[in-house]
């Protein structure tokens, strides 16, 4: 208990606002590496995703190269890219490290979604005389997006708990406490260190759990007026007139 006390005194300490390592500093590095791995790995994963969905072909790779991608240690492998690229290149080792590892839930929310449709939903839209165009994006893509913003809810917390790893090779980030604190043995400044990050992979958690609940198309939502309407029905069917 007083370990945590003395986080909260370090977190609170005039000097931890102010200065080139001050927390706000190190929050923008640590949400400016997400967003930047983020984004890039959407616009790899998101239609690659959508293209395997559509068309039904390529599963198999994309469940393969997902599972390799997962099973990859991100510390070895950004510290391998570093190498590799040279020092005068580490935000860019770092970027890529970031993206491999948000490129597999993209992937696998964005297929899934669409898998996940009936297929007598698609085959009403195509009966309508829709094109395929029109049925993947006014039906596929509404009805696979609360799968979609899951992919990127996973993508997201996984990449905010590894950029934590940034600041082992000098790139800041709410990882600097923890990285500088440990050899110094200053617990205090550690555990701070991950009150932050883990506070911020909650509120990421939250508001993207929000999104998601908020991507389910109206026509499809089952509250619990409709779970009771439906639950009624065949009672009033089945009583006598």
């Amino acid at each position: 208990m007083n370990l945590f006390a003395e986080a909260v005194a370090w977190l609170t300490a005039p000097e931890r606002w102010q200065g080139a390592y001050a927390l706000p500093v190190l929050l923008g590095q640590h949400l400016l590496y997400t967003a930047v791995s983020v984004l890039i790995a959407a616009l790899i994963a998101v239609p690659l995703g959508w293209l395997i969905g559509h068309t039904g072909r390529g599963r198999e790779i994309a469940v393969a190269v997902s599972g390799a991608a997962r099973a990859i240690p991100s510390f070895g492998l950004m510290v391998l890219l570093v190498l590799l690229l040279g020092v005068l290149r580490i935000p860019q080792a770092a970027v890529a490290t970031f993206v491999l590892l948000a490129i597999p839930s993209l992937l696998a929310g964005a297929y899934t979604g669409l898998e996940a449709i009936d297929r007598r939903v698609l085959d009403a839209a195509r009966a309508m005389g829709m094109t395929e165009w029109q049925v993947f994006w006014k039906v596929e893509v509404p009805l696979g997006l609360p799968l979609l913003v899951g992919g990127l809810r996973s993508a997201l917390l996984q990449v905010i708990a590894t950029v934590t790893i940034a600041a082992y090779v000098n790139l800041g980030g709410l990882g600097w406490p923890i990285i500088q604190g440990i050899p110094l043995r200053q617990f205090d400044q550690v555990l701070g260190g991950a009150i932050l990050v883990a506070a911020l992979a909650l509120l990421v958690d939250l508001l993207l759990a929000l999104a998601q609940h908020a991507a389910v198309p109206a026509g499809v939502r089952t509250g619990p007026r409709t779970r009771r309407r439906r639950a009624a029905a065949p009672a009033a069917a089945s009583a006598p007139a």
